[in-house]
């Protein structure tokens, strides 16, 4: 029989990471949304089991909010060295990327529009990474086939369905930058680590908008990306 729990006893064996995997915004979203149903808790990828939190001391969606780039010795999954940490924008329910689909008449042809929940893969020399990703459309220019999306966890399409753009090549990113072991300039590229990438692969970028906000943080766009 299915145990019968509630969201303040959820919420304390969550991480409070907030990493939006599950396909919720915050930890408190998903528990509220699994509440009485123990076995929803496999959707966070950082339980063990449903029930006791991972320990894998190299997990960066493990590690706390704050100070990330230092607890992982500015490197990846791979040991390979990074510079700056990218985070979402506040109040967006993932990472801002900007695409370009392999066909971009599906673009019309499908109907894209805003709010659309989508799935593709980044492929080729732009990204060349091996999830397929999930998410919601912000923007879409059926002239160009360019389209603007919020990457999300899957929770989403496998509830309400989705539009499958296929393969596509990441043409930038928007973000911003917290984090950083070195000076952010206008026409620099850098390696970074996207805050959400469930690989923990480094990426790179050329940074070709930059904006010092009063916080300290910096709100970037990098184009011309790669992974490794």
């Amino acid at each position: 029989m299915e145990t019968q729990v509630n969201a303040l006893n959820i919420l304390d064996r969550l991480p409070q990471l907030d990493c939006g995997v599950c396909g919720y915004r915050t930890c408190n979203d998903f528990a509220a949304a699994v509440e009485g149903s123990e076995a929803e808790l496999k959707l966070c990828i950082h339980l063990k089991n449903g029930t006791e939190p991972k320990t894998a001391s190299n997990c960066l969606a493990c590690k706390e909010a704050e100070g990330i780039g230092v607890k992982m010795g500015w490197k990846d999954h791979l040991k390979r060295d990074f510079d700056f940490i990218l985070d979402c924008f506040e109040n967006e329910p993932g990472p801002r990327e900007t695409i370009l689909p392999y066909n971009p008449a599906l673009v019309k042809d499908l109907g894209v529009k805003k709010g659309d929940v989508m799935i593709g893969r980044p492929m080729g020399m732009s990204c060349g990474c091996p999830i397929t990703h999930c998410g919601v459309v912000t923007d879409a220019d059926p002239r160009n086939g360019v389209i603007n999306w919020c990457v999300t966890g899957p929770l989403r399409p496998r509830s309400e369905g989705f539009v499958d753009i296929g393969y596509y090549v990441a043409q930038g990113y928007e973000g911003i930058i917290k984090e950083s072991k070195e000076k952010i300039e206008l026409g620099r590229r850098y390696w970074f680590m996207p805050r959400r990438c469930m690989l923990q692969w480094r990426h790179s970028g050329l940074v070709n908008a930059v904006t010092r906000m009063r916080d300290g943080s910096y709100k970037v766009r990098i184009e011309g990306l790669f992974i490794g």
